[in-house]
């Protein structure tokens, strides 16, 4: 199970590492990003990953791109995503989500961003740090 609070961005061209970071226990390889460098398209459009998410069991997605999914009822752990999607020129510009799933789960959320494709970054909201996907993944699991 994953938890974040999360900012998914497309790599930008121009990325340098910044310091490593202590972040509850962990020493996390941080980015430095500049806000200019933010923006590179994510490769899909607003209405593909639309598309994507309605096709998704108990996701609710609406026209203004915000949406929550939620866990099967009985499942082990219950949990729940919510987010919105920007678009900008046709193209998906960045996502923001909140919330806790499988990782398996999360994949599919990514996948509908179109990644593997698309390699992306991570600004975790609450630390205000960015961080590359593996990072990311090893801050995210619930210990």
């Amino acid at each position: 199970m994953l938890r974040f609070n999360v900012s998914v961005h497309a790599r930008p061209r121009s990325l340098h590492l910044g310091p490593i970071v202590d972040n509850r226990g962990l020493r996390l390889q941080t980015l430095a990003v500049s806000p200019m460098a933010l923006g590179e398209p994510m490769g899909v459009s607003f209405e593909a990953v639309q598309s994507h998410l309605n096709d998704l069991p108990r996701m609710y997605f609406e026209p203004d791109g915000s949406f929550v999914w939620v866990g099967e009822a009985g499942d082990l752990k219950s949990w729940q995503v919510d987010g919105i999607v920007y678009d900008r020129n046709g193209s998906l510009h960045s996502v923001e989500m909140k919330g806790q799933c499988p990782e398996q789960a999360f994949d599919m959320l990514l996948t509908a961003f179109g990644w593997p494709e698309t390699d992306f970054i991570f600004q975790l909201a609450d630390e205000a740090l960015f961080i590359d996907e593996g990072e990311f993944r090893r801050f995210t699991k619930i210990r």
